[in-house]
């Protein structure tokens, strides 16, 4: 799978994001996607001593500081209680460190919309076609 850098690579939701949204009726549980850019990361949890097709690494540590999708979700997430909120990493390689922490690629699973996570998904967008970690 190829490694993961903060150019662009996507990860989605793979269970809807289910938010609190306002309506006439009342605040109604409402499923919505999720998505997360890796070119929103935070630039603390980069690793920019290691250039992936010219791009800084992401590690298990490197945080995506916000989502997306659940904008209408006004009163927050049934879990976390915010909308378009961080993505972190919950899987990483068993084989390959970058930054002292297991490198990140396509496939890695994702807890997306806050902490504790709302939803959780996978990058299965990459953002370079040059380095891949096998484990």
């Amino acid at each position: 799978m190829f490694m993961l850098n903060n150019g662009g690579a996507q990860a989605t939701a793979s269970q809807p994001d289910t938010c609190k949204t306002t309506t006439a009726a009342g605040p109604v549980p409402l499923p919505y996607p999720n998505i997360a850019d890796s070119s929103m990361a935070d630039p603390g949890g980069l690793v920019n001593e290691v250039l992936v097709a010219a791009m800084p690494a992401m590690n298990q540590m490197s945080k995506v500081t916000q989502s997306s999708g659940d904008e209408a979700g006004d009163q927050g997430g049934l879990i976390s209680g915010v909308n378009v909120g961080e993505m972190a990493f919950s899987s990483g390689s068993t084989k390959v460190m970058v930054g002292g922490k297991p490198a990140v690629m396509v496939s890695s699973q994702t807890l997306q919309n806050g902490t504790p996570s709302n939803t959780i998904g996978v990058f299965n967008l990459g953002s370079q076609e040059t380095v891949e970690v096998m484990q």
